[in-house]
């Protein structure tokens, strides 16, 4: 039963924007996973959220609570190594963030809900027109040099991500939406981001949804490998490139104490030394596997699987301004061809849901279900071709990387082809060679005509709606240009509310079924493992893994 008069309460001094949303609760427009999601985006503090939910009649919001176990034990993790130096600025790699992660934090974090969490912020809210977002820093942290954190550290961590003249791995996530310089002290714990433009998705974009953006001190110079200096849990003991690093808790930290005493954590080269190593219990945890590599650990009662739903998809691009692809109903064709059901069924073991060419996946609640589901329409695609002036033996070369199931996922799509008259050759390389530069005229990735792209997860579409689909996105590998889909997708990212959201992605869905210069075919759970009896494991679709709460029966 609803209590209007607590609810009336919960109102007052709240925005038009936080309100609207109260209502959209209340009255049915707003489910309450939605609700959770996107008031923690807008700053609304848990204890709140579960006020309103109480207060609408939905009760308490879900616990936090997470698992605990006796202190004081040692966790060993199988990784893979990072590829070079450790900078918490450049580093693009797996290996490389989960070891930022285990020293430095966020000023927020991305759980499985996508609800955002307090972690170095303790509160967050925008303007009225979302270009300026105000972050209240929680007091009393200390980076493990002694040092207090304050606004001079947020703001210069980020500014230092923003400017290009730093070559940061996290320029795809600030261009267009932060430009250096504009992370402003208000206060000794207050920073104000002075955006290029509205953003209501903005918070996610400083939350361990962006790997890079660990705050570090704002004197920083490029030394981290040195100390790994951060405000974490846990403090470095020791890191040896290719080989592995320890950590120990962090006996100062200013929230509530690690239970593991050290982590340990060995660099392997593949996967299945790493699967046999678990299994052998040479180490506790695995913190990313691949579906078809480890079909094995499933059966295995010695292993617990830790499976989360995630957006991380592999993106098939074709370029728009070369042929076949230049015609439009080509790449429809090419997407009609392929048997999406058995793509996960085969793929993922199940373990993946349908995607519908574009990047809004099943978990974002401003994905717009009502757009209908495409399926496998041989006949639709036959005449799409004939219509587009192809004949049957059209020639095409679909260029990708050695990595994880992709060459299976290529050699699935060439056999779909065939049966609309495409002969589809293979072109498959090593990851560093497909990447090349990563700039337009030194890489396959972003020049051929055709190609698979793997893309991690994150908490909202904004970098996959921008990077590799507006048309001067940093990594528009389908060379897609159409002012529509820009203004839309601009849209889409000013807009503060869950109803404009869905509004504008509804729009997006559809533009971009029309068009197909990327065939986005399935987003798949993220995979990781740990032996049976170790508990307190929290791996993130980002590919991180968070030990804090880890312990041993």
């Amino acid at each position: 039963m609803k209590d209007y008069r607590l609810l009336d309460l919960l109102r007052r001094n709240r925005n038009p924007i936080e309100n609207h949303l109260i209502d959209g609760l209340v009255d049915g427009r707003i489910s309450r996973r939605e609700f959770l999601r996107h008031g923690s985006v807008l700053g609304l503090s848990l204890p709140l959220l579960s006020q309103i939910g109480f207060a609408a009649g939905l009760g308490a919001t879900p616990s936090l609570a997470r698992a605990e176990g006796a202190a004081g034990a040692t966790i060993k993790v199988a990784c893979s190594a990072p590829t070079g130096a450790i900078d918490p600025v450049t580093l693009p790699d797996v290996g490389g963030l989960v070891m930022i992660q285990q020293t430095g934090e966020f000023l927020c974090m991305d759980g499985a809900d996508l609800v955002l969490k307090p972690m170095l912020a303790e509160s967050w809210s925008p303007d009225e027109k979302g270009t300026v977002w105000t972050f209240k820093l929680r007091k009393g942290v200390k980076f493990h040099n002694g040092a207090e954190m304050k606004a001079d550290d947020v703001a210069a961590s980020i500014n230092r991500l923003a400017d290009p003249k730093n070559s940061s791995n996290a320029l795809s996530v600030f261009a267009g939406v932060l430009s250096a310089g504009g992370a402003k002290k208000v206060d000794d714990h207050t920073v104000a981001f002075h955006l290029d433009a509205p953003n209501g998705n903005f918070p996610y974009l400083l939350s361990s949804d962006n790997y890079n953006a660990i705050i570090l001190p704002a004197n920083y110079a490029g030394d981290f490998e040195k100390n790994f200096v951060g405000t974490g849990p846990f403090k470095l003991e020791k890191y040896t490139p290719k080989v592995g690093a320890t950590f120990v808790r962090n006996e100062d930290y200013w929230g509530e104490k690690a239970l593991p005493a050290k982590l340990e954590f060995v660099f392997f080269a593949d996967i299945q030394p790493q699967i046999l190593a678990l299994q052998g219990g040479q180490v506790d945890v695995v913190n990313q596997l691949p579906a078809l590599g480890s079909i094995g650990l499933f059966a295995d009662p010695n292993i617990e699987m830790l499976s989360i739903k995630s957006a991380t998809h592999y993106q098939v691009h074709m370029r728009c301004d070369m042929d076949p692809f230049k015609d439009a109903r080509v790449r429809r064709a090419i997407a009609l061809s392929i048997d999406r059901e058995k793509l996960v069924k085969g793929l993922r073991r199940g373990g993946a849901v349908l995607g519908n060419d574009s990047p809004f996946a099943p978990i974002y609640p401003s994905t717009d279900t009502s757009v209908p589901q495409r399926a496998q329409d041989i006949a639709q695609a036959k005449e799409l071709m004939a219509a587009a002036g192809w004949k049957p033996g059209t020639k095409v070369t679909l260029t990708t990387q050695r990595y994880q199931e992709i060459p299976d996922y290529a050699q699935l799509i060439q056999n779909a082809v065939k049966e609309i008259g495409v002969d589809m050759e293979l072109n498959v390389m090593d990851s560093g060679a497909y990447y090349g530069d990563a700039v337009f005229g030194k890489s396959q990735w972003l020049d051929s005509t055709m190609g698979i792209t793997d893309y991690g997860h994150r908490g909202v579409p904004n970098v996959y709606l921008t990077a590799p689909l507006k048309s001067e996105g940093t990594w528009n590998s389908a060379h897609f240009k159409n002012k529509d889909y820009d203004t839309l997708a601009a849209g889409y990212i000013a807009a503060l509310d869950l109803e404009s959201q869905k509004a504008e992605a509804g729009k997006i869905q559809r533009l971009l079924l029309e068009e197909t210069p990327v065939i986005f075919g399935y987003f798949m759970d993220y995979l990781a493992a740990a032996r049976k009896g170790v508990t307190g494991v929290h791996p993130t679709a980002m590919s991180q893994i968070f030990l804090d709460r880890a312990a041993k029966a």
